[in-house]
């Protein structure tokens, strides 16, 4: 039966949600790990209101992107186990719509995790919140797309290695910088009020995620074939 490119992305990316919230493993250890780096930092900085709101962007994204992580190392683990990707790749008739699906299920896990530590972020360091949450949201979706854009092609190359645990974060965090410089950026003028200068660092995000999610879509075929 022919299936269309979005119905091939959605039953991957339903997969990837469904096995995630069935095992909840990575779904916890992503959540402890996250809620354990802004606690310990918490203290580390001391109950300085104006140092926590200062330091509160970059360690809110360090702890995204180590989650992120995790995700992505899981996403191809299972199947690389069972052997089921190759039984995927064979059934696909477009091997994008497996990257735009595994792209779509990391960003949402990794966008679940985001909506639990806000809040945490928000008690530990005494930062208001409420007024920002529209901004927050725009530029966690937009941060989110592409360092999840970037980070689905790499699970795919790395998914074989023996050591892809390590090879992961040193193939990815290099060519991520730009995204998580705009995000951290644009997330610290949000939350110190400096909101002037968001617009530019929005506009920065929006562009990387078009290339890097264009960059996925037209390299994945290659990435999976090697």
């Amino acid at each position: 039966m022919h299936s269309t490119w979005a119905s091939q992305a959605w039953a991957v990316f339903r997969k990837d949600v469904v096995v995630e919230l069935r095992t909840k493993v990575n779904l916890n250890a992503m959540l402890f790990f996250a809620g354990t780096v802004l606690l310990i930092f918490s203290f580390a900085l001391g109950p300085d209101p104006a140092r926590l709101r200062t330091a509160a962007a970059g360690l809110l994204w360090l702890a995204f992107i180590f989650a992120g992580l995790l995700a992505f190392g899981r996403s191809y683990q299972l199947e690389t186990e069972n052997n089921a990707f190759e039984g995927l790749l064979l059934i696909a008739e477009n091997r994008s719509a497996i990257y735009a699906g595994k792209l779509c299920g990391a960003a949402a896990v990794m966008l679940f995790i985001e909506a639990v530590i806000l809040p945490l972020m928000a008690i530990l360091f005494n930062i208001d919140l409420w007024r920002s949450i529209p901004a927050l949201l725009l530029i966690g979706v937009l941060g989110t797309l592409g360092f999840s854009a970037i980070g689905a092609l790499y699970g795919a190359l790395t998914m074989a290695l023996r050591a892809r645990e390590v090879l992961l974060p040193l193939l990815m965090l290099p060519v991520t910088v730009p995204v998580i410089l705009g995000a951290v950026k644009a997330t610290s003028y949000v939350l110190t009020g400096q909101r002037q200068d968001v617009g530019l660092w929005i506009e920065v995000l929006i562009a990387f995620d078009i290339v890097f999610i264009t960059a996925g879509l037209l390299l994945y075929d290659s990435a999976v074939s090697t």
